[in-house]
């Protein structure tokens, strides 16, 4: 259970409506530590998921997806992008599209993409979900209107997303829920709360959601952390120096990244919570031939 002084998760109603929450293979790419992990070694540089999640709802049957991972055409990236790849592994062995038509499921049939943030390793390719409304966090609208190539130096691109059919979330955090305290009820019953989870980039979301009628859930970090160490308090964000000899950190504001990793820290002493990082290669590993990913689903805790 949670301790007293952590805000509990909502409990559930009568008939309470869940999420169907599946992961989805969409590339792997290498992670130099030393830029995430304070303490890391200089050559440590595992390869790392870059996972992406099915969503489906148990009332209404709507599917939706939370990030793309990464597209097969690097190239079509901006400059930044291809200068942060240069010299490290980037790998698709199975895109999110083809990863969904695996799992029975046509691309075109998405109605809804929730994405995370606008890295490279997040956006995929958008263009296989041509009738989906793609929800971002509100202040990534101002970061796309300064993207690549209105700005030639920004590693996010300005056609990340369909801006025709992009919906940007800014009154929509209008509650608070367990230790969170910007959080949208998106279908109104409980089920999933897409949550403000400042820090990382300008209009970094996570999602939280109900995986049964019971109590159990799972948690969808993005990029809150880059290693579950951070998040458990074992290590901490990496502060690190560039080679053009500035000091930067991995998250656009630390303090503010510090502190919503310290609210998805409570989680974990909720049995009943699954935690999951978008780039965790240990749940991966340990859960790759368990039947996690589409067409299986995730068991809830």
């Amino acid at each position: 259970m949670a301790s007293r002084s952590t805000p509990s998760l909502p409990e559930p109603r009568q008939e309470q409506p869940y999420m169907e929450v599946s992961a989805l293979e969409a590339g792997f790419l290498e992670l130099r530590m030393r830029l995430f992990v304070a303490g890391s070694g200089p050559n440590e540089s595992p390869m790392c998921p870059s996972l992406s999640f099915s969503l489906r709802h148990s009332a209404s049957g709507d599917h939706l997806l939370f990030d793309l991972g990464i597209r097969r055409k690097l190239e079509t990236h901006p400059p930044a992008v291809q200068q942060l790849n240069a010299g490290r592994e980037v790998l698709v062995l199975q895109s999110v599209d083809e990863s969904l038509v695996k799992g029975g499921i046509d691309p075109a049939n998405i109605k809804t993409v929730i994405i995370s943030h606008l890295h490279f390793d997040h956006v995929g390719d958008a263009s296989f979900f041509p009738n989906a409304t793609f929800i971002l966090g509100g202040e990534a609208e101002d970061l796309i209107a300064h993207a690549y190539p209105a700005n030639p130096d920004s590693p996010c691109l300005q056609t990340a997303v369909p801006l025709e059919r992009a919906r940007f979330l800014n009154t929509e955090f209008a509650q608070a829920v367990g230790p969170f305290p910007r959080a949208y009820d998106y279908f109104g019953d409980g089920s999933m709360y897409i949550i403000d989870a400042a820090g990382h980039l300008p209009g970094h979301i996570n999602v939280l959601a109900r995986t049964n009628a019971t109590g159990s859930w799972v948690y969808l970090a993005g990029d809150t952390a880059h290693d579950v160490r951070i998040l458990t308090g074992e290590r901490e964000v990496a502060v690190a120096l560039q080679p053009d000899g500035q000091v930067r950190c991995i998250h656009s504001d630390k303090a503010a990244a510090e502190e919503h990793i310290r609210r998805v820290r409570t989680l974990l002493e909720n049995p009943k919570v699954l935690v999951l990082l978008a780039h965790d290669r240990q749940w991966y590993e340990d859960n790759k031939d368990r039947g996690v990913f589409l067409p299986g689903v995730i068991e809830p805790q």
